[in-house]
């Protein structure tokens, strides 16, 4: 079992890092940039309230398709547009490590708000992670009412399919790519 863990850790060490090597064709992007607004869509119809923070942040990431799986060491990934002041300028790649209790596999969008220039920016530069600490609100109607930036973000997620049993820690890591 040791063993298998060891491989899933260094194929998903390998897969994170390639992807963005390889480049992403123009067909890609425009189906990444398509269900960035669907997702968009999607987050507003859940809870309404969401549409002032799309308005109001001063930038924000989509991540309309990110994976998940973990059997103990676990793993997600997914692209993403990034949006300044509800203008898109640029595309960026999310990648996730954990270790702990975790068996299955889940899809889910993830729209990460931030308050101002400067939380953008240290995002545009990928010099953004979030640790273990960081805490995600799952969207339902309503949720957005009473959420506060923490450290300059907002993170909202919202399940599309899967079942993950999970107890772990870890963090996301993201990686910016100017339009």
């Amino acid at each position: 079992m040791k063993n298998l863990n060891i491989i899933w850790v260094i194929v998903m060490t390998c897969v994170l890092n390639i992807s963005p090597i390889l480049g992403q064709s123009t067909a890609r992007k425009n189906k990444i940039i398509a269900d960035s607004h669907t997702a968009k869509a999607e987050f507003i119809k859940s809870d309404p309230l969401m549409k002032g923070l799309f308005e109001k942040a001063s930038g924000y990431a989509i991540f309309p398709n990110v994976g998940k799986a973990g059997l103990g060491i676990g793993g997600a990934a997914g692209n993403g547009v990034v949006y300044e002041h509800n203008t898109m300028v640029g595309m960026a790649k999310l990648t996730q490590l954990s270790i702990g209790f975790q068996a299955g596999g889940q899809a889910y969008r993830e729209v990460i708000f931030f308050e101002s220039k400067k939380d953008l920016d240290r995002f545009k530069e990928s010099r953004f992670e979030f640790s273990g600490q960081a805490s995600a609100v799952a969207v339902s109607e309503g949720a957005s009412a009473n959420v506060k930036y923490t450290n300059g973000v907002m993170v909202f997620t919202m399940q599309k399919g899967g079942l993950m049993y999970e107890a772990s820690i870890g963090g996301q890591k993201f990686k910016f790519n100017k339009m």
